[in-house]
Formats: C-alpha cells, sequence, structure tokens
C-alpha cells in the first residue's frame, strides 16, 4: 500500500513506520491515523515482520491531533471522533502481536504520548521531550488512552501532577522521562535509530509467539488478580510447549549451540 502520510520501509525483520508531517511536527490528521493503522496492520500481516519501529520524522515525534483539522470539522462528533480514530489506533499498538518499539526523535506532547506509551518499549533521543499538560491547558481532558497508560507507566499519584500541574514547567525531558519509568533507555539523537533498530532486530530474532503471549499476559496481567494472571500463565503455557520455537530452544539448549528462532 502507498502512503501519503507515513513512511513504511522494512528490513532485517524489521518494520519501520515514520510518521511523516514534519512541518506540522507530525501532527495527526484523520488520514493520517487511518494510515498508522493500515500500516500497523501491513505489518501484522507480513510474516516477515517480526518486530516494529515506530518514529517521526523531523523535530518532533508527535505533537497530537491536528487542531486545525478539529477546528475544521466542528460539526463532527468527538466522541465518535475519538473512538473511531485515537482510540482504536492505541488499543490496536498495544494488542499487536509483535513487539513495538517507539523511537522517540523529538517532543510527544497530547495525542503524541498516548501513541508512545501505547508502544511496548520507548528509546529516546537527548533531544525528545513529554508535554503531558497538553490538554488541560487548552481546556481538555487526556484522551487516547492517556489516563490509563499514564497511570499504569507512573502511578496515580504522579499521573495526576503530570496531567493537572505541569502547566509549572509544561515540558519534561528524556531524562527526568527515564527516571519515572516512562522510556527505558535515553540515547543521542545520533545514535536514536540504530539503537531503535537493533534492539527490534533481537527481538525479531527471539521466538515470536512466546514474545506476543508474554506481551499479552503482562497486560491482561494489570487488570486482574493474582490467580486470574497465574491461570492465564498456565493456559498460554500449554500453547507454547507445542510450538516450533519451543522445541528448537530445548534443542540448542541440550545442544550448547545459539537459538534459531523461526516465529513458529
Amino acid at each position: 500500500m502507498a502512503y501519503q502520510f507515513i513512511q513504511y520501509t522494512t528490513a532485517d525483520g524489521v518494520a519501520t513506520l515514520t510518521l511523516n508531517r514534519p512541518d506540522q511536527m507530525n501532527a495527526l490528521t484523520t488520514a493520517m491515523m487511518d494510515e498508522m493503522k493500515a500500516a500497523l496492520r501491513d505489518a501484522a500481516r507480513d510474516e516477515s515482520v517480526r518486530a516494529i519501529v515506530l518514529t517521526g520524522a523531523g523535530r518532533g515525534f508527535c505533537s497530537g491531533a491536528d487542531l486545525v483539522e478539529v477546528q475544521g470539522n466542528s460539526d463532527v462528533p468527538v466522541t465518535e471522533f475519538l473512538r473511531a480514530g485515537l482510540n482504536t489506533l492505541a488499543d490496536q499498538l498495544r494488542s499487536l502481536e509483535k513487539p513495538v518499539i517507539c523511537a522517540l526523535n523529538g517532543v510527544a506532547a497530547g495525542a503524541g504520548t498516548s501513541i508512545a506509551l501505547a508502544c511496548d518499549l520507548r528509546i529516546a533521543s537527548e533531544a525528545s521531550a513529554f508535554v503531558f499538560a497538553a490538554f488541560v491547558n487548552i481546556g481538555l481532558v487526556p484522551d487516547g488512552g492517556l489516563t490509563y497508560l499514564l497511570q499504569r507507566a507512573v502511578g496515580t499519584a504522579k499521573a495526576l501532577e503530570l496531567a493537572l500541574l505541569a502547566d509549572a514547567k509544561n515540558r519534561f525531558s528524556a531524562q527526568e522521562a527515564l527516571e519515572w519509568g516512562v522510556v527505558n533507555r535515553v540515547v543521542s539523537s545520533a545514535a536514536l535509530m540504530d539503537e531503535a533498530h537493533a534492539l527490534a532486530v533481537k527481538l525479531a530474532n527471539m521466538p515470536t509467539r512466546a514474545i506476543a503471549l508474554t506481551k499479552r499476559a503482562i497486560y491482561r496481567a494489570s487488570e486482574r488478580d493474582l490467580s486470574d494472571a497465574a491461570d492465564y500463565e498456565a493456559r498460554v503455557q500449554g500453547y507454547m510447549f507445542k510450538t516450533e520455537d519451543f522445541h528448537e530452544g530445548v534443542s540448542a539448549f541440550l545442544e550448547k549451540r545459539p537459538p534459531v528462532f523461526k516465529g513458529k
């Protein structure tokens, strides 16, 4: 599929999706979100793709929803607009059965923060930053799943502080985000894409089904009690024992050689 607002490339078992409206700091339009969802579906269906990197072109990762489009479509019901657009995109990222790495190249604000937090892992460049109070500062509430995602990343008290009181500073560095657990690591701007690709390649060479079900089990466990989480682990482990990657892993261990996983 040809994309206008997304760059989509594949190499080494990794699909890289680049938000490509740099002159607008990659602000999200309806067309752009539709392309993102289509690109993620393509990556999900492509068996040669076993990990995904999401990043932005230019100085910013994503500045949030395109307010020009929002203001120009005042007749569109906002609730349905969110349900069909950004909410679906955030859920798609979280539920994708392949690991998704966000390579934060610049500022993430508003819906851009939701998208970053919906990814499984986040590598931030030193030039990146978060604007958590982008909503309240213009008289809105967080959307795109941010109330859920931010709270699980930093805890309730910190999430409330960032969402309500961040206007005192309103911009937080990658290093601060690392200290709070919002990002997994911080690297130089020059090294960002190499680091993200290397991590994605590492994941792409791991047992894909095990990663998919581990991802699903961890997210599921955050919403349930211990007994339910343990029972779900038991169920998916029964499935994993039947996979080719499990047998390859055991054979490689016994034969004292590196495993060659095929994602099956």
